[in-house]
């Protein structure tokens, strides 16, 4: 399993997030400089981790953006799923119950793969935003 660059860049922004004091307002520009995460990537990705409940926007003057929670009540698997959905090893383990795999119908593996999913959701959950920050 290999993230892609978003969910990459949204640990990185997330990391740095995790830095600054507790309710510090944060902003893409200041984020992107300090992360070397380009400033368009930073900004949509700070919009869906605010639409995911990871982060809170404020608007007006002074606003920006705020962890909606402690960092070490955020996990790793929360910003991946927050960026990439729900964490599924194959297609065929995902949560939409639709899968065109050629196999489907011969396979005996695929009832097996909740549980691999499942497993990797909990080490990626084992690991808190805290922990990435240090």
């Amino acid at each position: 399993m290999r993230l892609t660059h978003l969910a990459d860049y949204a640990v990185v922004l997330m990391t740095a997030a995790a830095r600054r004091p507790a309710a510090a307002r944060l902003s893409a520009t200041e984020l992107s400089a300090e992360t070397g995460v380009p400033l368009p990537t930073a900004q949509k990705l700070m919009g869906v981790l605010a639409g995911s409940g990871l982060l809170i926007s404020v608007r007006g003057a002074g606003g920006g953006f705020t962890l909606a929670r402690p960092a070490e009540q955020i996990s790793l698997a929360d910003i991946v799923e927050a960026v990439e959905g729900p964490i599924a090893m194959t297609v065929c383990s995902g949560h939409e119950g639709v899968s065109d795999c050629a196999l489907d119908a011969h396979c005996r593996v695929k009832p097996h793969m909740g549980v691999v999913g499942t497993a990797i959701r909990g080490a990626l959950g084992a690991v808190s935003l805290t922990e990435l920050a240090r």
